[in-house]
């Protein structure tokens, strides 16, 4: 059976791991504060970058303290395999992250998967040895976010095919407008059961596992393709 080509954008935090990096971060060296420009970005007065960007700034921790704590936290069991299967069936799949490049790097990398194509923000060091600092090389402009879910989407498109999201919440919200396709977990799935976006509900990379084959032999999406009424002469 002939298979469509397809390019995988996935989501990391909350999708990939286990539990929010920048979140878990925070709680445990963030210095007040931070919980402010928390409440600004859920109330919309501030986008996710100038958030980020302020609670990075934020943090109090060395480099040492940092690794230790990356080292605590977990992938989703079945994303290795998954990454292996998408391999074998010459898939492309790209990290896609709103989160810290270099920890998803630092997770991933325990796994053996921190070569994977990777679109994140830029955590620095600032005034060592506790200071850091965010730089966000994949945001676009117009776009308030760290990085411009929207533009990579764009750019998968561009190489041909058709685009799959994974994601899990609204640092995914926009990218699923510009996609085919999209696996979704938790408040990614009412966003795109109430804008009309085709999408499964997955609890995680086992279901994944399960539904990509369908997905290049073209079954899934035509199963989710809107069936438009008939129109009458009368």
């Amino acid at each position: 059976m002939r298979v469509t080509a397809w390019n995988i954008l996935c989501d990391f935090d909350g999708t990939i791991s286990v539990e929010d990096v920048i979140d878990s971060l925070l709680d445990r060296f963030g210095r007040p504060g931070w919980e402010a420009l928390e409440q600004d970005w859920r109330a919309g007065r501030i986008g996710s970058r100038e958030c980020m960007s302020g609670q990075v700034a934020l943090l109090d921790m060395r480099k040492e303290e940092l690794d230790s704590h990356l080292d605590g936290l977990w992938i989703d069991h079945a994303f290795p395999a998954f990454v292996v299967r998408c391999s074998e069936l010459q898939t492309s799949i790209r990290v896609v992250s709103d989160g810290l490049d270099y920890a998803i790097h630092r997770i991933l990398g325990r796994y053996g998967l921190d070569t994977l194509p990777l679109a994140a923000n830029h955590l620095a060091p600032a005034t060592p040895p506790r200071q850091w600092q965010l730089t966000s090389p994949f945001q676009a402009e117009g776009c308030r976010s760290g990085t411009c879910k929207c533009a990579c989407a764009a750019q998968a498109s561009s190489t041909g095919g058709k685009t799959l999201l994974i994601g899990d919440g609204a640092s995914d919200f926009c990218a699923a407008d510009h996609v085919d396709f999209v696996f979704a977990k938790h408040r990614l799935i009412e966003h795109c059961r109430a804008a009309g976006i085709p999408y499964v509900p997955i609890t995680g990379f086992e279901d994944a596992l399960e539904l990509l084959p369908r997905l290049l032999d073209g079954s899934l999406l035509a199963e989710h393709e809107q069936v438009l009424p008939a129109v009458s002469n009368f």
